[in-house]
């Protein structure tokens, strides 16, 4: 088990890829579009891990509703599984409380799932399963 990204929320991504290429030195390794979740995201590696970019793209987007409370930062830690279901199983059976019960479709094919920052001490988790 490793940490898969940190999701940032940001109100632009064009501006905060900029500042993450230009400042920090990081390169952008795929864009992609989340329309159920109303995000479009950028990922960009740092060691073995990532940093994600959420830019809201509707009003209703969960992206959204978490800046016009909180502004922009960090939104989510997610962690990789390999065996998603198996994982949203244990939290259940720890008492844990989930957001989604069952996976859904997640940036760049993968499979996702979230737990509840009750559960988790403050920190939205993210499950996420990469494809072969």
């Amino acid at each position: 088990m490793q940490i898969d990204h940190i999701g940032i929320a940001v109100k632009s991504l064009a501006d905060a890829v900029k500042m993450y290429e230009d400042t920090i030195g990081l390169k952008v390794s795929g864009y992609d579009q989340v329309d159920d979740q109303g995000v479009r995201v950028a990922m960009l590696p740092v060691g073995d891990t990532r940093i994600e970019l959420l830019e809201p793209i509707r009003p209703d987007s969960p992206i959204e509703k978490f800046m016009a409370k909180r502004g922009e930062g960090i939104h989510h830690i997610a962690v990789r599984v390999d065996n998603i279901e198996a994982a949203l199983e244990r939290f259940k059976a720890a008492g844990a409380r989930l957001i989604d019960t069952s996976p859904r479709i997640g940036a760049h094919n993968t499979r996702i799932a979230f737990i509840h920052p009750a559960s988790t001490h403050g920190v939205l988790l993210e499950l996420v399963e990469h494809g072969d």
